[in-house]
Order: C-alpha cells, then structure tokens, then sequence
C-alpha cells in the first residue's frame, strides 16, 4: 500500500494536470493557433508540464485575439508581447510538440496492454522479455512514434507547401531522433521508479491503473523534455524541424 503521503501526492499532481489541459483546452478554443496541431499540443502537455506549460502558453505561445492565420507567421511569429520569441523558448516548444505525441500514445499504449495483457504477449513479454513493462515500452514506442509523424507532418506541410510524401519523409526525419531522446528520458526515469522507488515505498512496482503510476509518468515526461530538448536545438537549428 502506498504512504498517505505520496498517494496525496499523486492525485494532487494528476488533477493540477487535468485542471491546466482544461484550462488550455478552453483558451485554444477561443484563440486558436496559427498552427493548427498546437492546438492539441498545449492541453496534452498541461498534463504533465502543469503550472510551467501554462505560464509558457500565456507568455509564449497564446494566439493574439485578432491574430491573422498565414502559414509566414508560423515561422518567425511573435510573443503576445510584441517581441520576437527567444530561440530558447522556440526549441523549448518544439519539444513539447514532439512530447504530446509521446504522451498521447504512451497512454494509449499502457492502457491497452492493460487491458488487454496479450498484446504484450505479441510484442516479447515471456519470451524475450520477462518483465511485462519492457514489451508495453516498445508498444509505447510505436504509438509515439505514430503519433509524433502525424503531429510533425501537419506541422511541416502547411509550414513547407509539401506533397504527401515530401511531407512525410520531412516529418520522419524531424521526429525520429527528437522522440527517441524523448523516450530515453522517459523511460529511464520509469525503470528507477518501477525497479528502485516504488519497490521500497509500496513494496512493488505501480500498476497502470493506480495514481502512483501516473504522477511518475508525469515526472518521466518531463525527463523526456529534458534528454529531447537539446536535440531539438540542433534539429531546428540545421532546419530539420520547423521553428515553433
């Protein structure tokens, strides 16, 4: 059983999160994006990024209400305050267009290997793996890598003017390494809290359907920004990823 403590813990973080997605999710509504796909990006990245995520969108990335939709903009586009958003902010955002994509499939991925256990099964759980959480993580991987094309492409082509496959192979290359250094971090942090931490405070690893799990998934995706953001640097400064 978990300590008082840290159950506490979880469910304050988890519903900080579901709070900051809400309150995005309703501004994004009312001020969309000029990149369409960040209008998904922000709320997802709420749920884990909380407070930081929000005062970044209201700093950063809010849509002036009278702002004019055109694909010029996206590339050099200002801060709500007039000024030119800083490199660093704009690497930090492409981050967390490559981050929603990890989060929205790691979800879609753990809760159906939970519910379903013999999909693990097909992707080496009892056979090359003997811990379950190791096959989820290349079915994570897959989902995330999915989703993280899709996001990429819907950024780049209206961006580029590119054909589907121009635009495909451009969003392959811009997500590859940037969510592979993400899942590096997230999964590094999610191996010390099954194996190490939650071993010793609950006395085994945190099963998917438990708060635990998921206030650690928040504090691995956040690890994930912080192993993909230097990627992301580079990625964007050789103009393999779009500035955001």
């Amino acid at each position: 059983m978990a300590p008082i403590w840290l159950h506490a813990l979880a469910i304050f973080a988890l519903l900080l999160g579901a709070a900051c997605a809400l309150l995005l999710v309703f501004d994004v509504r009312a001020r969309p994006q000029h990149m369409a796909v960040m209008n998904v990006v922000w709320p997802v990245c709420a749920l884990f990024g909380t407070i930081a995520v929000v005062w970044a969108y209201y700093r950063y990335g809010r849509a002036p209400a009278s702002e004019t939709h055109d694909h010029g903009a996206s590339k050099a586009r200002g801060s709500p305050h007039g000024s030119t958003t800083p490199y660093p902010v704009m690497v930090g955002t492409g981050a967390l267009h490559c981050g929603s994509g990890c989060m929205l499939g790691d979800i879609a991925a753990e809760w159906l290997a939970f519910f379903l256990p013999g999909v693990a099964v097909w992707f080496g759980w009892g056979g090359v793996f003997a811990d379950k959480m190791f096959a989820v993580w290349v079915l994570d991987f897959l989902f995330a890598y999915a989703l993280g094309i899709v996001f990429q492409y819907f950024a780049i082509v209206p961006m580029r003017g590119l054909s589907f496959g121009q635009g495909l192979i451009a969003a392959v290359k811009a997500d590859t390494l940037s969510l592979t250094a993400w899942q590096i971090g997230m999964y590094g942090f999610m191996a010390l809290a099954q194996f190490v931490l939650f071993p010793r405070l609950l006395g085994q690893q945190a099963p998917v359907d438990s708060v635990e799990f998921w206030f650690a998934m928040q504090i691995a995706m956040v690890c994930g920004f912080v192993t993909s953001y230097p990627v992301n640097w580079w990625l964007i400064r050789v103009g393999i990823k779009e500035r955001m």
